[in-house]
């Protein structure tokens, strides 16, 4: 099982205008506003471009727009994985400057000579530029910039990278609007918008380059060389080695290719579907700037506004709604509908893309994430190919078709169906996707957004942990002590620091508080006085022992945590058990177990094997069994963290059963040594000979 780690906070805003702060980093970061400006526009001119050049036919617009984004994409794919350790031998701000000259040219070149063969041998020369200038650059900040504002660094470089669409949509708007009135009124300017927009992508890289140029704080040694060496070929076949066994994993890597599907579809076809609503150039614009700020709104805000909800439900169901606004797109044959369509397509796409790439992050293990990277992106530029490719070939199929209903007449072309097709593909994918990495299969999703909205549902991941958190849990009687204490020795002979505790008494200010919820003397305590006081002693006992342990990255196992309160508060006490829950996530600042074992036992069978019953224990069988009940009801919620054993085994039996599944966490240091299958048949007699010794002179045969 994969841990789950939390999303790293965003850097605060001092930090990022502190980094803007610095010089040199300043003057390269204008230098990419810029030209991720210019190459934005570029990309509307080319498409646009390759629309004029056929002449109004429909298949051959087709074709030639995603001839664009081939061009485009093709040199990344088969020259990406070495363009980095090429680049590396050159001196980084002479390759920089070199490389926006080149790109300055090449752009000009297009509207001079004004054919399809230079518009794709161009494209596809910019591109290779780009490969060379995109390391350099990414080599480069690195030694601008202080190692604790390297993060404000890449957030800031990732806004001028895709925070300038929406910009340059506007502005080839603008320029479509208003190129007519320039060439009227400017003597012997003869252009139309595409080849302005042209220049003035040209311009911004002139400027790029004169701005780097001047930047000599940029280093003349070669960077560390790349991880990205190898071909494609073998990113994708060591990358699925890496993630084909974890199922949460694979879900995402599907949900992710079926997202790219549908972006392929739309981005091939954006501009014959917007010629085929009567739109032009303008109207291209629109829509295209109103997928990006759709996109960056989800990307900026979705998280924070969906924070409650488990991210790998917001992954699939993002994916889901995408899907189905895609559907809605194609068959809505209305451009001001179709804008406002994009902003939500766009939003929820922003939502899905964010979410899974940060759960790549988390979900991942360190020594395989790189390879997990490089495999997706692989993967995406190899889909992203195949789709560009296909959809023209289908829209053109399709072609042109119109269908009178009495008066009214509606026109579907090939573009709209098979962007009809794409939403299918996205929300079936998106479907499965769901239900593949879905944390809590008996809960609905209307369930989770009905809690959320009373504030009742709790983030499923709290703050950042480097250590590994098991959690005991069950009624009485049914061994967790014993187990707990056996599977302390059995991870510490692994070579694991362990720290045991229990709830309540896990701190000094527990044992007091211990001393009040368990004993006689104290007679009848209000249930929720009995709640608050457990949460009292939880917020401690996190506070003081689990987060400083889970900080110096070892193991820490509980005898009994939030669960416990759930099920004997909440549904013991007859109290609610959603409110129980939300008192525990606020005093732990939802800290989740890693794993959570559940040994399960027949209540009667579990007192009856108590020689002395403390206040608790004293309750009647039915509150026992409402406990029992509780536990098992949790477990099923989510069935990766929880595991239930069947306490009718022996100590062995049991035993053998948790150190199955808790070898299976990763992180665990057995792991870098040993892999799964070797692990499972290692024999454990002897370590569990070695601890039951010790077990039984220490451990109280009730526990």
């Amino acid at each position: 099982m994969s841990r789950t780690l939390p999303t790293p906070a965003a850097p605060a805003q001092d930090e990022t205008r502190g980094v803007l702060a610095i010089r040199p980093f300043r003057k390269l970061w204008n230098s990419m506003v810029f030209s991720s400006l210019g190459d934005w526009l570029g990309l509307l001119a080319t498409t646009a471009l390759a629309q004029q050049l056929s002449g109004g036919n429909y298949a051959t617009a087709n074709y030639a727009i995603a001839g664009v984004f081939i061009a485009r994409l093709l040199p990344a794919v088969f020259l990406g994985p070495i363009a980095g350790v090429i680049a590396d031998r050159f001196d980084r701000r002479k390759l920089m400057v070199v490389c926006d000259i080149l790109r300055t040219g090449l752009y000009i070149s297009i509207p001079i000579a004004h054919n399809y063969f230079w518009l794709y041998t161009a494209t596809i020369l910019v591109e290779c530029v780009t490969l060379f200038w995109s390391p350099a650059k990414e080599a480069s900040v690195p030694n601008l910039v202080p190692r604790e504002k390297l993060e404000s660094a890449n957030q800031v470089s990732l806004l001028a990278a895709y925070g300038t669409a929406p910009i340059a949509a506007l502005l080839f708007t603008f320029l479509s609007l208003f190129t007519s009135a320039f060439v009227a009124v400017i003597p012997g300017f003869s252009a139309t918008a595409v080849d302005v927009a042209l220049y003035v992508n040209a311009a911004s890289f002139a400027f790029a380059a004169f701005t780097i140029f001047n930047l000599h704080e940029i280093p003349k040694g070669a960077a560390a060389k790349k991880s990205s060496d190898s071909g494609i070929a073998k990113s994708l076949i060591e990358g699925w080695k890496s993630v084909s066994g974890s199922k949460i994993i694979r879900g995402l890597v599907v949900g992710m290719v079926g997202a790219f599907v549908a972006a392929g579809a739309v981005i091939g076809l954006a501009r014959t579907f917007v010629g085929d609503l009567g739109g032009g150039e303008a109207a291209y614009g629109i829509l295209f700037g109103a997928v990006f700020s759709g996109l960056a709104a989800g990307i900026a805000f979705g998280p924070k506004f969906f924070a409650q909800f488990s991210r790998r439900r917001l992954f699939g169901a993002s994916l889901t709604i995408a899907g189905f606004f895609l559907v809605l797109l194609a068959a809505i044959p209305n451009l001001v509908l179709a804008v406002f369509i994009v902003v939500v397509l766009g939003a929820f796409s922003g939502i899905s893309w964010v979410t899974g790439f940060t759960m790549l992050g988390m979900e991942v293990a360190d020594e395989v994430r790189g390879r997990t990277f490089a495999f997706v992106q692989s993967l995406i530029r190899v889909v992203l190919v195949g789709v560009l490719a296909i959809a023209p070939l289908i829209a053109a199929a399709v072609g042109q078709h119109t269908f009178k209903f009495q008066n009214t007449q509606v026109s579907y072309n090939g573009a709209s169906v098979t962007i009809l097709i794409a939403g299918l593909i996205a929300t079936f994918i998106g479907a499965v996707s769901y239900h593949q990495m879905k944390d809590r299969p008996n809960v609905s999703l209307w369930s989770d957004i009905a809690n959320a909205i009373k504030g009742e549902l709790g983030s499923i991941t709290g703050a950042p942990t480097k250590g590994i958190f098991i959690v005991f849990e069950g009624g009485e009687g049914t061994g967790k002590s014993t187990q707990s204490k056996l599977l302390k020795a059995w991870l510490e002979q692994e070579g694991e620091t362990v720290v045991l505790s229990r709830e309540p008494g896990g701190s000094d200010l527990g044992v007091e508080i211990r001393k009040i919820l368990l004993s006689h003397s104290t007679g009848d305590i209000s249930p929720r006085a009995e709640a608050l006081l457990y949460a009292a002693d939880r917020a401690h006992h996190v506070f003081s022992v689990i987060r400083p342990a889970l900080a110096a990255g070892e193991v820490v196992i509980s005898d009994r945590y939030f669960d416990s309160s759930i099920a004997y508060q909440g549904a013991g006490r007859v109290l609610e058990p959603g409110e129980v829950a939300r008192i525990s996530r606020w005093a732990t600042e939802s800290l989740f177990p890693t794993l959570t074992i559940v040994i399960d036992l027949p209540a009667e069978i579990g007192l009856g094997r108590l020689k002395s019953k403390d206040r608790l224990e004293s309750q009647p069988l039915a509150f026992h069994e409402r406990v029992r009940q509780e536990f098992l009801q949790i477990s099923l919620l989510d069935p990766e963290r929880y595991i239930i054993i069947d306490g009718n085994q022996s100590i062995d039996e049991i035993h053998t059963d948790i150190i199955k599944r808790v070898s299976e966490i990763a992180g665990l240091k057995r792991n870098a040594r040993e892999d799964k299958g070797a692990l499972l048949l290692r024999p454990i007699r002897a370590v569990e000979k070695a601890v039951r010794s010790t077990a039984k002179k220490k451990v109280a045969p009730k526990k």
